[in-house]
């Protein structure tokens, strides 16, 4: 893949992440961890994160979360873990996602990025998957920033392109 392509997708990509970075700071305690409301926030997050993460394993066989995750989130009877998440934890998990993003972006060359995959019942190429993935981000974090604005009246503002490079 072309440098200057494999630098505009990271920096949307990482514009995703850096969005979703953002609403979880501005997440105020009581409704990070309202368990009456659903979808939970925490939870939002935490989704989000693992299938980010899944999404840029190559190859997903034998695909493990860092700890204290699971792989609890595979399961169709939709397990939530007890207890939430905490920020710190999640923040954490984000960090991976963002290094193994950035990481997979350098590497990308334009046969990697056609090479067909098949993740569960995501099919297409490499190159199509990441972008799937940029948006699964973006959409869960457009319902956090939805969530925030209507608990807290704030919500995060937009990020046009990641501040880090991709550094290859």
């Amino acid at each position: 893949m072309q440098v200057q392509w494999r630098d505009i997708i990271w920096g949307q990509f990482g514009a995703a992440i850096d969005s979703l970075e953002r609403a979880i700071v501005a997440c105020p305690e009581e409704v990070w961890s309202d368990r009456s409301r659903q979808p939970e926030y925490w939870y939002l997050v935490f989704h989000t994160l693992f299938w980010l993460d899944y999404y840029l394993s190559d190859p997903v066989d034998g695909f493990k979360p860092p700890a204290p995750f699971t792989l609890d989130e595979f399961d169709p009877a939709g397990i939530i873990p007890e207890p939430p998440y905490t920020k710190a934890e999640l923040q954490t998990y984000l960090d991976h996602g963002r290094a193994k993003c950035r990481k997979m972006m350098a590497a990308m060359t334009e046969e990697k990025a056609c090479e067909p995959r098949k993740f569960g019942s995501v099919e297409g190429t490499i190159g199509e998957l990441h972008l799937y993935s940029m948006r699964h981000v973006q959409h869960h974090t457009a319902q956090l920033n939805l969530i925030l604005r209507q608990r807290t009246d704030s919500a995060p503002g937009w990020v046009g392109r990641t501040k880090l490079e991709l550094g290859v």
